[in-house]
C-alpha cells in the first residue's frame, strides 16, 4: 500500500544555489567555512545551478573510481572470510557519519565536512598502511596516503581547495587542517577507526570486549555504539563551550587509551605484523615490476623503464589496486604461491 501525500506544487519557483548559499551561510557558526559560487579550484569552473561547491565535491567523490575501489581495500583484516568486517569504503562512510554528527549541531559546513570525510582515504594503497612503507622508496619525501590522495589520486576531480586541504591533512602526523571542518574530519577519523576496529577485532575473535581496560569502559563503554555516542557528544559539547575543535579531557584520555589498546592487541600483534610484512613485499615487488616494464601499464606505452615518469606511473597504478587485484597480479606476474599471499583471520 502506497502512502498518500499531497500533490507536489506545480510551477513553484526553484531554490537556486545562490539562494541556498545565502540561507545556509547565514546559519553557520562564526569561523565556519562558507560556500561560495563554484569554489576555489585549481581550474576555474562555472558555478552549479543548484549545488553548492562542496556538495559538488561530495558528488564527484561518490562517483569516482578511487572511492569505489575502497570497497576492495582492507581496513585492518586482509581478505577476511567474514564479509561484515570493515573495508576502507565502510570506514569512509562511518567517518563521514561521525564527522557530520559533530559538524551539524555546532554550525559547521556539513557539505564540506562530508566531502572531506568521504574522500579522506582515497590515497590508500592495497593492504592498508603496509602499502605506505612499501611505496615510500619510490616517492620523493615518502608515500603518505593523505597527501597522495589529495595531490595525485583525486587531482583529476578538480576539488575545492578547502576539501583537498582537509583530505591532505586529516592524519595527525600532518599539519593542522586550515578549516574547522577539516579538524572535525581528523578527529572523526580517529574516533571511527578506534571504535570500529575494536568491534571488528572482537567479532574476529582477536580480543574480547571484557579485555578493554576498565578506565576506558567506565568513560565510554565497551561497545562501539556507546563509544561513538560518548565521543561525539564530548566533541559537540567541547566545541560549543570553548569555540575550538577538540575533545574534553576524560573522553580524550579514553580515546588515547583505546587507541593504544588497539595498537598493542590488534595492529601490532605478531600475526598482523607478519601479514603486513608479506603485503609490503608483495606491493614493493609489483611496483618494481611495473617501473621496469612500464609497457605493461595502462597508457604506459612510450615510458622509459626506470625513468621518473615510469616510477610515478607504476606507483599510481599499484597504489590504486584493490587487495584482490594486487594478490592476483602477484601470482600471475611475480610467481607468488597463493598459500604465501598475505591474509589475516
Amino acid at each position: 500500500m502506497a502512502w498518500a501525500h499531497a500533490p507536489l506544487p506545480v510551477g513553484r519557483s526553484l531554490l537556486t544555489r545562490a539562494e541556498r548559499e545565502e540561507r545556509d551561510n547565514a546559519t553557520l557558526a562564526p569561523g565556519a567555512t562558507q560556500s561560495s559560487g563554484a569554489g576555489r579550484r585549481a581550474i576555474a569552473e562555472e558555478a552549479d545551478r543548484f549545488r553548492t561547491c562542496f556538495e559538488r565535491d561530495l558528488d564527484r567523490i561518490h562517483h569516482s573510481k578511487p572511492f569505489r575501489r575502497l570497497a576492495g581495500k582492507c581496513q585492518v583484516f586482509i581478505a577476511p572470510e567474514d564479509d561484515h568486517l570493515r573495508t576502507r569504503l565502510t570506514h569512509a562512510i562511518e567517518v563521514c557519519q561521525v564527522a557530520v554528527s559533530i559538524a551539524r549541531p555546532v554550525g559547521l559546513n556539513v557539505a564540506l565536512t562530508a566531502a572531506a570525510a568521504t574522500g579522506h582515504d582515497c590515497g590508500h594503497g592495497p593492504a592498508g598502511h603496509a602499502s605506505e612503507g612499501a611505496l615510500s622508496p619510490f616517492v620523493a619525501g615518502g608515500y603518505h596516503h593523505a597527501v597522495y590522495g589529495a595531490d595525485v589520486v583525486l587531482e583529476p576531480l578538480n576539488l575545492c581547495e578547502e576539501t583537498l586541504d582537509a583530505i591532505r591533512n586529516h592524519s595527525w602526523n600532518r599539519p593542522t587542517p586550515a578549516t574547522p571542518e577539516g579538524e572535525v574530519v581528523a578527529w572523526a577519523d580517529r574516533i571511527a577507526y578506534v571504535c570500529h576496529d575494536f568491534e571488528d577485532a572482537v567479532d574476529a575473535g582477536v580480543v574480547r570486549a571484557e579485555e578493554l581496560p576498565d578506565d576506558v569502559a567506565e568513560v565510554v563503554g565497551r561497545d562501539r555504539r556507546a563509544q561513538l555516542h560518548a565521543f561525539v557528544i564530548a566533541m559537540v559539547e567541547t566545541i560549543a563551550e570553548t569555540g575550538a575543535v577538540g575533545m574534553r579531557e576524560p573522553e580524550a584520555v579514553a580515546l588515547g587509551a583505546l587507541r593504544a589498546f588497539n595498537y598493542d592487541r590488534i595492529y601490532l600483534r605478531p600475526a598482523a605484523v607478519e601479514q603486513a610484512s608479506r603485503a609490503a613485499s608483495l606491493i614493493r615487488g609489483l611496483a618494481e615490476h611495473y617501473l621496469e616494464r612500464p609497457g605493461r601499464l595502462p597508457n604506459g606505452r612510450g615510458l622509459v623503464p626506470g625513468s621518473p615518469a615510469a616510477v610515478a606511473a607504476a606507483v599510481r597504478y599499484v597504489s590504486g589496486m584493490t587487495d584482490r587485484f594486487a594478490q592476483q597480479a602477484a601470482v600471475e606476474l611475480l610467481g607468488w604461491d597463493r598459500q604465501a599471499l598475505p591474509r589475516s583471520a
